[in-house]
């Protein structure tokens, strides 16, 4: 029975984590939840689930949340707040699944491994920003450091029998978004309405808006740096509108090995709780005759789509320009979501912010952290600017 902590439960990842965990009740329990003011929710998966630590974002609900639990007769820890999603990150589980938001997510990671705790990471962010601190901790500790990413979950699959193989190129599939084919004039007129509506995959705001700027795909170009020591340079990026080739990889004698399936986040979930063992999936699997049977792959249009541009240039400096962009992109994308700003502002106003950015080579996690800050106030006054 492997215990699992749930970082993000009440999210799309998190939700479909306990489908899966409600699946293999053989197999799973859950420790602890954290959440952020969806306490509605997390009551209904506290009830189901019984974990022994609950998280949530305040101290009101979590006072409210502790009442509810002894009126219900359901013995429970609670806890608010950054510091109980640390503590939440720490309590004693097999592994721990962060699909939280963004770089709030970092610090949890880092506790996570420092506490020898295996992780399944759903949160890019913290590699994005922390990738080489994050990396060298799990090293340390000689935990598992599994990918839930629907495209790295496939590159790790693809490397399961092939570790130590020399690499030629990671293929690293995108579904261009709503806004495949669009030109640079006609992004200048979309809404958060239109952005939204991804063609192939149901997922948070702030990832849908990221998939439709492509800036998803240049946060995904740096976790794979990070989660299976490739340079840059040899990471590629195939824009593939049916989402069936999760991502590939090609090795030193040309050969190419893929990983299919219908788009379903349950399975990297899967892979990632149940390593080394697959579970099994109710869903209807790939019907090559139907949605598998006309496959088709593009180049991305970096001109149009800059933001996968600016993202390859931040690695490519590397320091602390990958948290600098990531930060910005996070105000950039809730501004764009609010009205505040148009679509294409989220790439012109990043590179605005990165060209100011002062980068620390070698960063630790306060530099990181600093350079997160530093570029999210940099961005609100440029927009203030802008008005």
């Amino acid at each position: 029975m492997r215990r699992v902590t749930i970082l993000g439960s009440t999210g799309s990842i998190g939700t479909q984590s306990l489908s899966v965990i409600r699946e293999n009740r053989d197999r799973f329990s859950v420790a602890a939840l954290a959440c952020g003011r969806n306490t509605s929710l997390l009551k209904e998966q506290i009830a189901e689930f019984r974990p022994e630590l609950a998280v949530c974002a305040s101290e009101e609900d979590r006072k409210e949340l502790a009442g509810w639990a002894k009126a219900q007769g359901i013995v429970l820890e609670t806890a608010s707040g950054d510091e109980g999603v640390i503590e939440a990150s720490r309590y004693d589980s097999d592994i721990v699944l962060n699909s939280l938001m963004g770089v709030r997510g970092l610090l949890p990671t880092y506790n996570a491994v420092k506490a020898g705790r295996d992780v399944a990471i759903a949160n890019k962010e913290t590699l994005v920003a922390g990738g080489a601190v994050i990396m060298e901790e799990v090293r340390r500790s000689g935990v598992r450091f599994l990918p839930v990413d629907s495209e790295h979950s496939a590159i790790f699959q693809c490397l399961e029998g092939n570790r130590g193989k020399e690499i030629k190129r990671i293929l690293l599939t995108a579904s261009g978004g709503p806004f495949r084919g669009y030109t640079a004039g006609q992004l200048k007129d979309v809404t958060a309405r239109d952005a939204l509506k991804h063609p192939n995959w149901t997922m948070g705001q702030k990832i849908t808006i990221d998939s439709a700027t492509m800036m998803n795909k240049g946060l995904e170009i740096i976790e794979a740096r990070w989660l299976f020591d490739v340079p840059p340079e040899k990471i590629e990026v195939l824009v593939h509108p049916q989402s069936i080739v999760h991502s590939a990889v090609e090795f030193c004698d040309n050969a190419v090995i893929a990983q299919l399936g219908t788009p379903d986040m349950r399975v990297p979930i899967s892979v990632a709780l149940g390593y080394p063992d697959r579970l099994p999936n109710s869903e209807p699997g790939l019907d090559f005759f139907g949605k598998g049977k006309d496959l088709t792959f593009e180049k991305p249009d970096e001109k149009t789509f800059s933001c996968l541009a600016l993202a390859k240039e931040a690695i490519r400096l590397g320091g602390t320009y990958p948290a600098a962009m990531n930060g910005a992109n996070e105000v950039l994308v809730d501004r764009f979501l609010k009205g505040r700003i148009g679509f294409t502002d989220i790439c012109s106003i990043n590179e605005e912010v990165l060209s100011r950015h002062e980068s620390v080579r070698d960063p630790g996690l306060d530099e990181i952290l600093g350079a997160d800050a530093a570029a999210r106030r940099e961005a609100l006054a440029i927009m203030e600017r802008q008005k």
